[in-house]
């Protein structure tokens, strides 16, 4: 505790032999959110109730030990010398591009297995999936951590957030000092927000199979790309280049042209209102 400002628990329930902490709890709460959302579309849209269910039993394990692998890689130089910490997850460690990644393979092998439409399914899910990121980075909030650099507190009170918003902002430094930060988990939380609303008003546009989901995509990239400068723990892949910057400009890049070349090769002439 520092200038009596007491941070938030991270340990939500203590049984003495095990410990549930809040963010295990925030990502459950959002998985099963966007489950729920997804679930729903997709008896409206003519797919099995059960389709979500099942594919969620492969996507969620293998997003957890993609996200992993993406953030050891990028750590390689400690990791190498330390194999013994790959495996411990539970230390911190994950990031959402490799979850993100591992999610759809799986998607994609799932519905070609299951004979149905990768593009279908993903439109259904694109709202869910940014549900579940908005509502996951609160864990982070209660962890304290994917910050940005010092501010003020004059700085947070403008921005006019609660007091145990801005309390919770009040963060050790490395060196043991402690000095306020950007809320940069709050800032993609909101726009994750308001890209949800988006992407469910676009429903109704009845926009081409596939379009929903590669918005999701630009829409999600396009923030995170912005908020990741503000951050002071990233990935890097030089010391001047941050790894989720370059991997959103290339999803943006990607999306765009992926999206020019369906609709010139009518590849996305089906419509997402159509069963």
């Amino acid at each position: 505790m520092a200038n009596g400002i007491e941070p938030i628990n991270p340990v939500a329930i203590d049984l003495g032999v095990i410990e549930i902490r809040w963010y295990g709890l925030i990502i459950a709460v959002g998985i099963l959110l966007a489950l729920y959302m997804a679930v729903r579309e997709s008896e409206k849209r003519g797919l099995a109730k059960d389709t979500f269910l099942d594919l969620i039993l492969y996507a969620v394990p293998i997003a957890i030990i993609s996200a992993r692998i993406y953030y050891v890689i990028f750590q390689w130089d400690y990791y190498s010398q330390n194999l013994g910490e790959i495996i411990k997850i539970w230390n911190g460690g994950i990031a959402i591009h490799g979850a993100l990644i591992g999610s759809v393979i799986t998607a994609y092998v799932f519905t070609k297995v299951k004979g149905i439409s990768f593009w279908k399914l993903a439109d259904i899910a694109a709202p869910s999936i940014l549900l579940g990121q908005a509502i996951g980075r609160w864990g982070n909030f209660i962890n304290q951590e994917a910050h940005g650099g010092e501010v003020s507190r004059a700085f947070l009170e403008g921005l006019y957030l609660p007091d145990w918003i801005i309390n919770q902002m009040y963060i050790e430094g490395p060196i043991g000092e402690f000095a306020y930060y950007h809320p940069t988990f709050l800032y993609e939380s909101l726009w994750n927000f308001v890209g949800v609303v988006l992407l469910l008003a676009l429903r109704k546009v009845n926009l081409r199979r596939g379009e929903s989901f590669l918005t999701y995509v630009i829409w999600y990239s396009i923030g995170r790309f912005f908020i990741e400068g503000l951050r002071t723990d990233s990935l890097m892949v030089t010391s001047d280049l941050r790894a989720a910057q370059l991997i959103s400009v290339a999803l943006i890049i990607g999306s765009v042209a992926l999206l020019v070349y369906r609709r010139a090769k009518g590849l996305s002439k089906d419509r997402y209102l159509d069963l």
